[in-house]
């Protein structure tokens, strides 16, 4: 990869053909297909896109990118209106795709749920076709999901990561078919200045590269490291939105949420004001954090479950906002998983980004925050050392559903 070299001297990775939009992925392709249809549309969309770069392990990413179905575990009672009594639609985040939501998928398949996770447009193929979608697009796609999964259960309910959360809860919104939120690092609020992200425009045109706010390599399989304004300021968009349309309105049905308290990403105290209004009895919050022996205020304390997220033993120095969902043996970002996520050292300090893929024993664990930066290399945790008690806590949860 060429660089160009910054004011600062440091090395600035120039766009290559993936920062670019690829004319397959910005808007949402579902229409009225049947699911399986839409499924395999997206798998050939995602091949056709990959083929095109020349990727390697193309099945292996077709796999992890595309969208999927479950169909719940033998033994469970069938519905009494549709085939089945219950079902979840599971949405990913920004810059990711749908395999950060396989391993809950599974969670809620072995408990009975018939499983549907999408797709959100712009992702799954190349980081450049987030430059030309729109928050409404991904709506797009919650909104087909949730239509084709009321076609086969008596009760609906909703399960997203990070953007997918917000996704999830702007969805239940105006849609009383939903029955219950599952919502995971949610997205309810983000950095102020998302709101100016699209200023490049008047521009960019001149310098392509201030489209982006980061320029990455982007390693992993099966999400994004590079960073489109646009990316954000659609973010922005949807979670002034969703606060709008949240203003008065009080949250009925049940919520479980798990988030980490140090999430630089997403702005944890939007989600434990969230889980304060969330006013069913059966709504529960598990919250990890540095610091077990303080309770947030505003949240009944039989309705939330404080985690210590500090693991001297692992180097682990806190949970993150992409450390919930995906449990340590994951073979990709998991403990021993042959990813590691130190973009932000990228490109200033290679020495420590070189560090945190070298699987040093002095490497740290933990979220990226000013503190924990401070403790020596960081890499950026990417699954939760504490998945098996978060499966228990969400099965407690689904059993004391109404």
């Amino acid at each position: 990869m060429q660089r160009l070299k910054g004011a600062s001297g440091a090395g600035i990775p120039s766009l290559e053909a993936r920062h670019q939009v690829s004319g397959l992925n910005t808007r949402f392709n579902g229409d009225q297909l049947a699911f399986a249809d839409y499924v395999a549309r997206t798998r050939d969309m995602i091949a056709k896109a990959h083929a095109r770069a020349g990727a390697a392990n193309l099945e292996k990413i077709v796999e992890g990118n595309a969208p999927f179905e479950l169909k719940p575990a033998a033994g469970y009672p069938a519905g009494q209106k549709k085939t089945y009594r219950r079902g979840v639609l599971l949405t990913h985040g920004l810059t990711d795709s749908p395999y950060f939501m396989r391993h809950l998928a599974e969670i809620f398949q072995e408990d009975g749920f018939r499983v549907m996770a999408v797709l959100l447009p712009g992702h799954g193929t190349q980081p450049g076709d987030l430059l030309e979608v729109s928050w409404q697009e991904w709506a797009k796609a919650v909104a087909y999901g949730t239509d084709r999964l009321a076609e086969e259960v008596d009760e609906i309910y909703l399960a997203g990561f990070s953007a997918g959360g917000a996704l999830s809860v702007y969805h239940s919104l105006h849609d009383t078919r939903v029955r219950g939120l599952f919502l995971f690092s949610p997205a309810f609020s983000i950095t102020a200045r998302a709101a100016w992200a699209n200023m490049h425009k008047l521009y960019s045109w001149l310098i392509p590269a201030a489209k982006w706010v980061g320029i990455r390599p982007d390693k992993s399989l099966y999400k994004y490291e590079s960073l489109p304004k646009n990316a954000a300021a659609q973010m922005h968009a949807l979670t002034k939105t969703l606060h709008s349309r949240l203003q008065g309105h009080e949250v009925s049905i049940p919520v479980f949420a798990a988030a980490s308290q140090d999430d630089t990403t997403a702005n944890t105290p939007a989600t434990l004001e969230f889980m304060a209004h969330a006013r069913h009895p059966s709504s529960r919050l598990v919250l990890y954090t540095t610091d077990t022996e303080n309770f947030p205020p505003g949240i009944p304390v039989e309705k939330l479950e404080l985690v210590n997220s500090v693991l001297p033993e692992q180097n682990i120095l806190s949970s993150a906002h992409t450390a919930v969902v995906l449990p340590p043996d994951d073979p990709h970002y998991g403990a021993a998983g042959d990813y590691s996520n130190a973009i932000h050292y990228y490109p200033d300090d290679m020495e420590k980004y070189d560090a945190c893929h070298n699987n040093s024993e002095e490497v740290f664990h933990g979220e990226i925050t000013e503190e924990n930066l401070k403790a020596g290399t960081l890499r950026r945790l990417m699954y939760n050392p504490n998945f098996a008690a978060l499966k228990v806590s969400m099965k407690r949860f689904i059993d004391g559903l109404p």
